[in-house]
């Protein structure tokens, strides 16, 4: 019998909804529906494959040059999910396309600058 990995609780903040919601509704307008959903889909799939898997993502270059290694991100070019191991629990910060100013979007979110 082979032990199962521990699961973990994951949590969006309302941050991390509201930028499943722009991404989603940003590629309906402007590519289509489908396009769109299936995006969506890849990104919950990535969010919820954390529950297991916690550790795998890196840590994002921005936050790692300021000695920041609390954060880790897992990437569905051009996404970025940043998020949190506490403990027995995930925290999702932010779903973002990584083509966007990170610097100034990172310190916003996640350090209050």
């Amino acid at each position: 019998m082979t032990a199962e990995a521990p699961r973990h609780g994951v949590l969006l903040t309302r941050g991390a909804e509201q930028d499943l919601e722009a991404i989603h509704d940003y590629i309906a307008e402007y590519d289509c529906l489908a396009n769109a959903n299936h995006v969506l889909d890849r990104l919950m799939k990535i969010v919820e494959s954390l529950s297991a898997f916690p550790d795998r993502g890196n840590y994002p270059k921005e936050l790692a040059a300021l000695g920041i290694k609390e954060y880790r991100q897992i990437a569905f070019k051009p996404y970025r999910v940043i998020y949190r191991v506490n403990d027995d629990r995930v925290v999702i910060y932010l779903i973002v396309d990584g083509r966007r100013d990170m610097q100034s979007l990172l310190a916003r979110r996640l350090l209050g600058g």
